[in-house]
């Protein structure tokens, strides 16, 4: 029962989709809607899925840094790979969920410099943040609420001097005497001089315009001079005039009036006031946010100074008790049953046949996608449909918790470099399927892209060429070619190359000679002393090509609609034997389809031309070898 109860506060798993992982939110209301049902305002956290590639470059390097300076004991690859899956990342980000989708409990703790991330490897639903991700600028900055515990954060003391040892700092630029308990004044007449201060401080309000209309009673004015900032100057002016009462008295009353001192609570206006409480209403104590978007013009010292004088006033206590009325009047606590729907990835329910569940054809020699088991009492279907991945109870269980499996897969995205783009591991399972180039429907999206298909050049740089030599065991070209829709990291590669360019040997550095290439002219005449010379065939009447003719049967059509297979060429060329072996059979001019065609640009013939055709050449002789006969067989 309590297992199944959730409070405001607590960090819970939300389900979404039935075959992607669980959401981690936390709940910050409970609200009961009009028809009965129970909605949770929740603060989004992220895992590293949703977040880009340069994004989780950037928490690699900090995780790298932590490790560094905390001294981390190192773990195998496979637990750094599912230690990865307990680092989640807090937001700013609000949203209203149902209650019924709640499918459990986790814990999330703030990264601590004392703490081992091993740790959290031990622990059940348990994951850690240290880093806070904004949706919408798609930024990712440290917390401002990190805990200083360490030694970088310890001051550092001084050995003590001997005795006998003078200490040759400047003690005056180290730090400024503000009061002597040690003065000649005693505490009668110290207080006698802060009244004399505060009655000034009253009698200057009086005389200020601003200070009367805003405070334009005398009650107020005697409590705005009764605060803090009246004291402390009265006390810098004992201070400065070495505890001289007459001294410090003509001190407070100058020649041109009574020194008037306020604080931030006297600066600010009604409607900055108000600004400041809507701000700290949206943002909490993040006075960074409230300066940013509701004060600018404000120092964020003087918002801190602000929000600690606002804290004493009754307008404070007074929205303090309109809280607390409202949290009475709204749900603490609200009960979920467990979940106990079948899954619709589920594979195989024991006591079922295999594929009873839409997986008809699933084959039963596979094995575990996470952890290569080949039993278990129930399976999951995971990844895109055509590769036909399937995941154990356990490993689907944490797949779901975790957001990734077990060890990693080539179809996760976890054994290739990373790119500028979001690795196969922090995209959804639909993503991936469409990703795929065995995906159903991928060869209508080829031969759509075909008809938009334009020319482009890919023309490497310097240091990318320089790269191919320098990074060959980085690069592993055979490997890569095995493997054509893993995309190479570039950026790793020039950095990688940029780290080995100082050390490496000068042999490689030289860029290797172009070769000389002939001129085209050079090219053509060599082809065409190349081509064997073809006697030129007698040519008869032209003979009209007429494909509806009716008096020849369509089965007795040869291969260029104008003679059957087993006469005779009528230019006196025999046909190949593979041709004139193929038992009668007739064969059809293939049609070309113009959406399969690289460049849609097709040129047909009309009769016209056809009887028209002579000897043709472009850029040869008439009677060149090279030239194109119409009535010829090719």
């Amino acid at each position: 029962m309590a297992a199944n109860m959730y409070r405001v506060g607590d960090y819970v798993y939300f389900e979404n989709s039935s075959s992607n992982p669980y959401l981690i939110r936390r709940i910050e209301e409970l609200n009961k809607t009009a028809n009965g049902n129970v909605e949770a305002k929740v603060l989004c956290l992220f895992r590293r899925r949703d977040l880009s590639g340069a994004l989780n470059n950037l928490a690699d390097n900090g995780a790298r840094e932590f490790e560094e300076e905390t001294q981390q004991p190192s773990l195998p690859e496979a637990q750094k790979h599912q230690l990865k899956h307990r680092e989640i990342f807090l937001s700013r980000q609000f949203e209203s969920l149902p209650a019924t989708h709640i499918r459990g409990k986790c814990n999330v703790t703030l990264l601590n410099e004392t703490d081992l991330l091993g740790g959290y490897l031990e622990k059940e639903d348990c994951f850690y943040y240290s880093l806070v991700f904004d949706p919408m600028e798609k930024t990712l900055l440290a917390d401002q609420g990190e805990i200083r515990v360490g030694l970088r954060y310890q001051a550092e003391i001084p050995d003590k001097l001997a005795e006998g040892v003078s200490d040759g700092r400047m003690l005056e630029k180290l730090e400024t005497m503000v009061w002597d308990p040690d003065n000649q004044l005693k505490d009668p007449e110290i207080d006698q001089f802060l009244v004399v201060a505060r009655a000034i401080g009253t009698f200057a309000r009086a005389l200020d315009c601003s200070s009367s209309i805003r405070q334009p009673s005398l009650h107020m004015s005697a409590a705005a001079a009764s605060r803090d900032i009246t004291l402390f100057h009265a006390m810098d002016t004992l201070q400065r005039s070495g505890y001289d009462l007459a001294q410090a008295m003509c001190t407070l009353v100058p020649r041109g009036g009574p020194v008037l001192c306020r604080d931030e609570m006297e600066e600010w206006s009604a409607s900055e006031a108000v600004l400041f409480e809507d701000a700290l209403e949206k943002y909490g104590k993040d006075f960074t946010d409230i300066r940013q978007d509701f004060l600018p013009w404000k120092s964020l010292a003087s918002i801190v100074q602000f929000y600690y004088m606002w804290k004493t006033t009754d307008r404070y206590i007074q929205q303090k008790r309109l809280k607390a009325a409202e949290a009475d009047s709204k749900l603490k606590q609200v009960y979920i049953p467990t979940y106990t729907k079948p899954n619709p990835n589920q594979i195989l329910v024991p006591g079922s046949k295999p594929g009873s569940n839409g997986t008809t054809g699933f084959q039963k020699g596979h094995s575990c996608e996470s952890c290569h088991s080949a039993h278990s009492q129930q399976w999951y279907a995971w990844g895109p449909p055509s590769m036909q991945c399937r995941l154990c109870a356990s490993c689907w269980v944490y797949w779901k918790k975790y957001g990734g499996l077990k060890t990693p897969t080539q179809l996760e995205g976890a054994v290739r470099g990373s790119s500028d783009d979001a690795p196969r591991s922090q995209l959804t399972p639909p993503e991936v399927q469409d990703m795929s180039p065995f995906a159903a429907g991928s060869a209508n999206r080829a031969k759509l892209l075909a008809k938009n298909r334009q020319t482009f050049l890919l023309q490497a740089s310097a240091l990318t060429r320089l790269a191919r030599r320098l990074c060959a065991d980085v690069l592993r070209p055979r490997r890569a070619a095995r493997r054509p829709y893993a995309p190479v990291s570039a950026t790793a590669l020039r950095t990688e190359c940029m780290a080995r360019l100082p050390k490496a040997p000068k042999g490689l550095l030289k860029p290797k000679p172009a070769k000389s290439r002939p001129a085209l002219a050079t090219v053509v005449k060599k082809l065409a002393l190349q081509t064997p010379q073809r006697l030129k065939p007698s040519r008869g009447p032209p003979v009209p090509i007429n494909r509806n003719q009716s008096g020849q049967p369509r089965a007795a059509a040869s291969l260029l609609g104008k003679r059957p297979l087993d006469a005779p060429p009528s230019n006196g060329r025999a046909l190949a034997p593979s041709v004139q072996n193929a038992g009668q059979s007739v064969i059809k001019r293939q049609k070309v389809n113009n959406g399969d065609s690289p460049n849609p640009v097709v040129f047909v013939a009309t009769k016209d031309t056809r009887y028209a055709s002579g000897p043709i050449a472009i850029g040869c002789p008439f009677d060149s070898p090279l030239a194109f006969d119409p009535t010829a067989s090719y």
